[in-house]
């Protein structure tokens, strides 16, 4: 059901973001190149909580935060398994739900927030 929050343990996912190899290889060649835009535009689930989920590789979802929300596209993750742990590369739209914060380090903190997902 659109909108429906899809719970694993407790209701919430780990948010983590970072580079991917397939990231690095499209800023390279341009950060509005179809293929940096398309791999910036992905979230990486556990095949388990796929499944439980009833998420398909390739659907639409919204992960939402406190800090915001974000339309991706479900992916499978290959580094499985890891229950409850979702993963976005980094880039604008990871930017969107990492917190601004930076507690006086000048780096936010983009590993370990708390997210909900929803088919989208």
């Amino acid at each position: 059901m659109v909108g429906e929050c899809l719970v694993d343990l407790n209701g919430r996912f780990k948010l983590v973001t970072g580079r991917t190899l397939i990231q690095g290889m499209g800023k390279e060649r341009g950060k509005f190149t179809e293929e940096y835009l398309k791999e910036i535009s992905i979230c990486e689930l556990d095949p388990e909580d796929m499944k439980l989920l009833s998420i398909v590789e390739g659907e639409l979802i919204i992960v939402k935060t406190e800090f915001g929300e974000a339309k991706l596209v479900a992916k499978a993750s290959t580094r499985a398994p890891h229950r409850g742990v979702i993963f976005i590369p980094y880039g604008p739209v990871a930017s969107l739900l990492t917190s601004p914060h930076t507690d006086g380090s000048g780096m936010p903190s983009l590993k370990g927030i708390e997210a909900e997902v929803f088919k989208g």
